[in-house]
């Protein structure tokens, strides 16, 4: 794990500064970021990009650079429908975790990152220090950083809430790089826009006792679920909507036993739904089954009651997708009754 973290005050800095360009300002290079912690330089537009990791992807092609990607990893879900045609033009190096080698051959000017632990000192693909030893720049994806301690847990701790302000600044900041940066405006208003008026829908029905748990997956599939932490995108989601979490964990994905979730008894159940087959209980089918059939979870009102929202796996991560997500769940609640 990378341990160490940017404070909200350094991305902030960075924010505002790139919000206080002239619209369609060009890039001024060389450009110089704080990026988790680290300083780095960027002397030029880059004329290409390895992308590692799903929500940086779906960024570079929302921004219109999908011709600059030359491969990319770590996937969760199908990409987004309108980039299925490009993506399909893009080797995937792999599914899961690139080597070291595979990123390195294909001679990016960048790689782009979603989770700090593939990069950091201990870094499971490689060191930033690696790759700037061959001459290539790193760029982590801010939001897994932000007010994130990733030297704890499996998946790091929030030391505060997640901002989708994290994900805005990683596309502002993507943006400035590529030298587009009035198409990371545009993108940022929209997402802002739309995650607005999803607010709006869901705190309309005046929720007070309503609460609700995600459930990402499970290691095995009658074994402690994982499940999303109080301060993570999810929590996020929960908070705006009006919902309150019934997990108290600062992890991003902590383990809790189902007899403490049926405990709490959450009046909403959240799944993943996701390609990835690690686990039994990625697929959300099973998950399902297991809620509907184990003698614990059968129980619970929201499985009795067949209040179970489904939401695609990456939209549970910092991503664009959050506001998706938050759409979706906007979306379902009005059916479910809840006070």
């Amino acid at each position: 794990m990378f341990a160490r973290t940017l404070t909200a005050a350094l991305l902030g800095a960075a924010t505002m500064i790139l919000a206080t360009l002239p619209a369609g300002a060009q890039t001024q290079y060389p450009l110089r970021l704080q990026n988790c912690g680290v300083d780095l330089t960027i002397s030029h537009a880059p004329d290409s990009v390895v992308s590692v990791g799903q929500a940086a992807t779906e960024i570079l092609y929302s921004l219109g650079l999908a011709d600059k990607v030359q491969g990319t990893a770590v996937w969760f879900s199908e990409v987004l429908p309108e980039y299925r045609e490009v993506n399909a033009s893009i080797e995937r190096l792999a599914d899961n975790d690139p080597s070291f080698e595979s990123v390195v051959a294909k001679k990016p000017g960048l790689v782009t990152v979603q989770y700090e632990w593939h990069i950091g000192p201990q870094g499971i693909v490689a060191t930033r220090e690696q790759f700037a030893d061959v001459g290539i720049p790193t760029y982590v994806l801010p939001a897994d950083c932000w007010n994130k301690d990733n030297s704890s847990g499996s998946d790091g701790t929030r030391n505060a809430m997640f901002q989708m302000e994290s994900v805005h600044a990683g596309v502002l900041e993507l943006a400035q790089i590529f030298d587009v940066p009035e198409r990371g405006e545009a993108l940022v208003a929209d997402l802002k826009a739309r995650e607005a008026a999803a607010v709006e829908n869901a705190r309309s029905l005046n929720l007070k006792d309503a609460s609700a748990v995600f459930w990402f997956s499970s290691a095995e599939m009658d074994i402690d679920p994982y499940v999303a932490g109080r301060k993570g995108p999810p929590a996020y989601m929960m908070e705006k909507l009006g919902l309150k979490n019934v997990i108290e964990s600062d992890e991003e994905w902590p383990t809790v036993s189902w007899e403490t979730i049926a405990r709490a008894n959450p009046s909403v159940i959240v799944i993943a739904r996701m390609d990835r087959r690690r686990f039994e209980a990625d697929d959300y089918e099973r998950k399902l089954e297991f809620l509907k059939s184990d003698p614990v979870t059968s129980q619970m009102e929201a499985v009795r009651n067949d209040r179970i929202v489904v939401l695609d796996a990456h939209s549970m991560d910092p991503s664009i997708r959050n506001v998706s997500a938050l759409e979706t769940l906007a979306g379902a609640l009005p059916a479910f009754n809840l006070e």
